[in-house]
């Protein structure tokens, strides 16, 4: 099952990927560059949303959170977002940007290990 996105969506996207943060950009580099040879697209549309990241073999989203993320209604839109990503079939693996600065090889071999797993199971 492809994953779409809505017209909204899409032009979004596009503007993010011109947009993306420092943290977002070291983990697109690290992603592209993976030995497993996993396909990554960034600032991915989906249904209204935009996923940071998206392994579509996987069906696995990975969403860098920055501190915006814990304030106002963010964490109750983050909720239903993640709720209907769940009911896609499609698992959402967060990682605050300090990760990115911090642990980046360890959130990558995560990130690599989770990939590889749902891969299988989707595949099989």
């Amino acid at each position: 099952m492809k994953l779409e996105g809505s017209i909204p969506g899409r032009d979004n996207a596009k503007r993010l990927r011109k947009q993306m943060t420092p943290p977002e950009i070291a983990l697109w580099l690290a992603l592209r560059a993976n030995e497993e040879g996993l396909r990554f697209r960034r600032q991915h549309a989906a249904g209204l949303y935009v996923l940071d990241f998206y392994c579509a073999p996987a069906r696995l989203a990975i969403e860098v959170d920055g501190e915006a993320h814990n304030h106002g209604k963010r964490p109750e839109r983050d909720a239903a977002r993640e709720a209907w990503l769940t009911a896609q079939n499609i698992q959402v693996l967060r990682y605050p940007t300090r990760e990115m600065l911090v642990n980046l090889d360890d959130v990558i071999r995560q990130i690599t290990s989770v990939a590889l797993q749902r891969r299988t199971i989707i595949e099989s």
